[in-house]
């Protein structure tokens, strides 16, 4: 027997099917073992020996490689053909020697597509494991522990509410965080156009000065609206004729196919996507067979799928789009080793593959792969000028046309941040035509700051400077996220607080760690070492020397020396020079105060010199001012009933609202969404009022209650719950609407939602039809059908979720529980029979072994019990 190993189970299924019956394929799901998280698990001292672990829930997985392994004259890894397959392959093989069942016979296949043709050409051409790919594994993989478990703590320790630094995510942060002092440095500049609407052969169009009084005119030289207004004037006067008309062809050549980063990156344009799900949906077409190996930098495509791309082709579009020779792309990718072929369809006669996220990238990826053989765009841009008869006033007109689409036909790259060019039409003009000149207009234009990062043009950015590769890109991007150190909103990233500070930290104490030249050069390092050029431990060596006394140094000083230095540091951010000239420091709120960076339990904020006598305060990422400054507690007034003081204060979580001391004080978080946008004293006596009856319950007799709680307002009733659509509703529900809205929660929710109302429904699971729900439990986001529960991995963003992706997290849920459940009846089975104590006593000296048959069932019903709980 032969057995084959792989990552995924979809991709098990999938190549088992084109594999005869000798061969035996089980899926490792993804890494096995990894680096604990605990110190000493790399040892410098040690030639940077590495402890690795067993994955915890990888044991039963494990257990049925080994026990096959026992069996199998060979083992054949073939894990995907980049540096991370090659290093599942690798931990594979070490765990079976360690456990001495690795068979004589072990191989290593690569393939670039699950097809029948891709597997069975693989299996006739094995190789053994690549030894550079995988100490360039272990590089990468020591370099980032070193780095967070040596930096992390400096943070923890030194600067308050720092969670962790890596090596790739701290430069990627550094990039958000200088863009967004940029765009808070910006300076506005006033600036006017002027232009004419015309008219020739009764066909409109638009021409801009760019002549006035006989000087050239750009996009800042009218700066003055009176200015603007005398050029209007000067353009209106005047008799415009033409004097030149430059007709010029332009050849726009199609894109090369998809590399993982510009799969991204056009994901994120056209479709929405964040990277991390733009690699899960790849991922899976490419388990399904769909598509080749989605992580490359390879832009080439395989000669056969060349030709099956101009044969489609041609049988779509006439001859003119196909090119009389196949078009060639070279990678620009450092490392040829990792250049795998670009990323396309398996097959160019399958058009449509699967349905809503997987049809859509799909769609993507097969359009540009067959665009990238096609012809190219033939265009002709026409630029017409326009005189005044004195000469010195000139007007211009634009306009680009498609004579012949090209690739055009079927797909056009999206751009980034861009204008667009002036595409429209211009009415055929010949020297001395004067068109009628309909209306003139000036407006008022103001210079834009640079646009904050979206994911594809962060992405694209982190590529130009050579910085991490293309399939770490989503990973990097997601624990920025779940760091909290950005916020995304309409598809940018939002530096806050958190990542603003921990990015001034790095850059005082830590400069050449982050500098794009540095992490750059240490990319090719360790490209250098999977392409056999560099030796590991070398490269490790060279930069443990100097960054592990730079951190020892940092950890010597004390934390307030630590926020003096950034005080200092971040003055020019933090204390702007004022318009005035008054002092940027002085205290806002009293006379005499100077303000400071001040480090707090919960992190950085900036607070006066006189404190606690002024507690004026602001916020860490809020550069120069007053305002927005939170000056101490604020007395709304005294409650109507108990006559207390109703306190509005600031506290870890955001404002809150405090009526009397210590353990007996009534608290409250004041909602985002209070009619009026302000927190008024009556508002604060109803939220301290809170939770609210509506009344009984006409069923049960039992109250139902009205309240906020961690998700939002809500109804409760008899441990059941319904949703409120806002805070004044809490206030305004009365007994029918909460009546029906509980019934609506409960009709929805399922049995397995425990009255709680689903985030989304997903919609039919398509292999069962039971209806999938996202739901939000106390251990975080997961899916069910009603009767299977499946969490949500961090790396999974629940508003990305798709059905399938839904359906497959509860398939694999359902799989892993027979184990589980054949274990438990039984133990319930035996547990059910009452006897009485003589016949007890009776089996007891008959059977003195029996004792241990429950003993053996018990932890399996504990284990069962704890992983169907852990699932909500």
């Amino acid at each position: 027997m032969q057995l084959v190993i792989v990552e995924s189970p979809a991709k098990a299924k999938t190549i088992e099917k084109y594999l005869g019956g000798d061969f035996h394929v089980l899926a490792s799901y993804g890494h096995i073992r990894d680096l604990p998280a605990k110190d000493g698990s790399v040892d410098p001292d040690d030639g940077f020996a590495m402890q690795w672990e067993n994955y915890g829930d990888k044991g039963k997985q494990l257990k049925a490689i080994a026990d096959q392994a026992k069996k199998a004259d060979r083992l054949i890894l073939a894990t995907d053909p980049d540096r991370e397959g090659e290093a599942i392959s690798w931990h594979v093989q070490e765990v079976l020697r360690a456990k001495k069942v690795l068979p004589q016979k072990v191989d290593r296949v690569t393939f670039n597509a699950i097809t029948k043709a891709a597997v069975t050409e693989a299996m006739a051409q094995p190789r053994a494991l690549d030894e550079d790919l995988i100490d360039a594994y272990r590089a990468r993989r020591a370099l980032d522990y070193l780095v967070g478990f040596t930096l992390s703590p400096v943070l923890w320790r030194k600067l308050p509410g720092a969670k962790s630094a890596g090596r790739v995510q701290s430069v990627a942060l550094r990039l958000v965080v200088e863009r967004e002092r940029e765009i808070e440095s910006f300076v506005p500049q006033e600036y006017w156009s002027v232009a004419a609407d015309m008219e020739q052969s009764g066909q409109g169009f638009t021409a801009r000065l760019v002549r006035w009084k006989g000087e050239k005119i750009e996009r800042l030289t009218i700066g003055k609206e009176g200015d603007a207004m005398a050029a209007k004037a000067d353009v209106e006067a005047g008799r415009f004729s033409v004097e030149k008309v430059e007709t010029k062809p332009v050849s726009r050549n199609p894109p090369a196919p998809f590399t993982t980063s510009t799969l991204q990156q056009e994901a994120a344009r056209k479709l929405g996507f964040s990277a991390s799900h733009t690699m899960r949906i790849a991922q899976q077409l490419y388990e399904d067979g769909a598509i080749t190996y989605m992580r490359t930098d390879g832009v080439q495509m395989d000669g056969s799928a060349i030709s099956a791309a101009r044969k489609a082709i041609a049988e779509h579009y006439d001859g003119g789009y196909l090119p009389e020779k196949p078009r060639q792309y070279q990678t620009k990718a450092k490392n040829a080793q990792e250049a795998h072929e670009a990323i396309r369809p398996t097959e160019f006669n399958r058009d449509k593959v699967g349905s809503g996220d997987h049809a859509r990238l799909y769609d993507l990826i097969f359009k540009r792969a067959l665009a990238s053989q096609m012809a190219s765009a033939r265009l002709e841009r026409t630029t017409i000028d326009l005189v005044e008869q004195t000469g010195q006033h000139a007007l211009r007109a634009t306009g680009q046309v498609v004579i012949f689409p090209g690739f055009l036909a079927l797909y056009e790259e999206g751009r980034d941040d861009s204008d667009d060019d002036d595409s429209k039409l211009l009415p055929r003009m010949s020297e001395g035509d004067a068109p009628a000149k309909k209306k003139v207009s000036a407006e008022q234009h103001f210079t834009q700051p640079p646009p904050r990062y979206s994911e594809a043009s962060l992405v694209k950015r982190l590529e130009e400077l050579g910085i991490g590769r293309p399939s770490t890109y989503a990973s990097t991007l997601q624990v920025l996220k779940d760091r909290d150190y950005v916020r995304v909103e309409k598809n940018r990233f939002f530096a806050e607080e958190s990542g603003r500070l921990v990015t001034a930290f790095l850059e005082r104490f830590f400069e050449r760690y982050v500098s794009y030249d540095f992490t750059a050069g240490l990319e090719d390092e360790l490209d250098d070492i999977s392409g056999g050029r560099a030796q590991w431990q070398a490269v490790l060596e060279a930069f443990w020397r100097d960054f592990k006394p730079k951190t020892a140094e940092v950890m010597e000083q004390k934390p307030s020396d630590i926020t003096a230095e950034l005080d200092k540091f971040l003055e020019p951010m933090l204390f702007p020079p004022k318009a005035d000239g008054s002092n940027p420091r002085a205290c806002p709120l009293c006379a005499d105060g100077q303000l400071s960076l001040r480090g707090g339990r919960f992190g950085a904020f900036i607070a006066c010199s006189n404190y606690p006598e002024c507690k004026y305060t602001r916020k860490f990422g809020q550069p120069g001012g007053s305002e927005g400054g939170d000056s101490g507690p604020e007395i709304l007034g005294q409650h109507p009933e108990t006559g207390q003081d109703i306190v509005k204060k600031s506290g870890r979580f955001g404002p809150y609202i405090e009526m009397g001391e210590g353990k007996e004080a009534k608290r409250g978080s004041i909602p985002k969404d209070l009619p009026g946008g302000e927190m008024t004293l009556d508002w604060a006596v109803k939220l301290l009022s809170l939770p609210r009856e509506v009344g009984l319950h006409p069923e049960t007799g039992l109250p139902i209650m009205a309240n906020i709680g961690r998700f939002g307002p809500y109804l409760l009733h008899d441990g059941k719950y319904g949703r409120l659509a806002n805070t004044a509703e809490i206030f305004e529900v009365g007994m029918n609407m909460a009546v029906a809205k509980l019934a609506d929660a409960a009709n929805r929710g399922g049995r397995s939602s425990g009255g709680r109302e689903p985030l989304k429904i997903l919609g039919a699971h398509p292999r069962t039809e039971a209806e999938i729900k996202l739901m939000e439990g106390r251990y975080g986001a997961y899916v069910t059908d009603g009767t299977t529960n499946a969490t949500l991995p961090k790396t999974v963003d629940k508003d990305q979720l798709t059905l399938e992706e839904a359906a497959q997290l509860i398939d694999a849920r359902a799989a892993s529980a027979p184990a589980k459940k054949g274990k438990k009846a039984p133990a319930k089975k035996k547990a059910a029979p009452k006897k009485d104590a003589a016949a007890k006593k009776e089996t007891a000296e008959k059977k003195p072994a029996a004792k241990k048959a429950p003993a053996k069932k018990a932890p399996a019903k504990k284990a069962a019990t704890k992983a169907a709980g852990a699932a909500e």
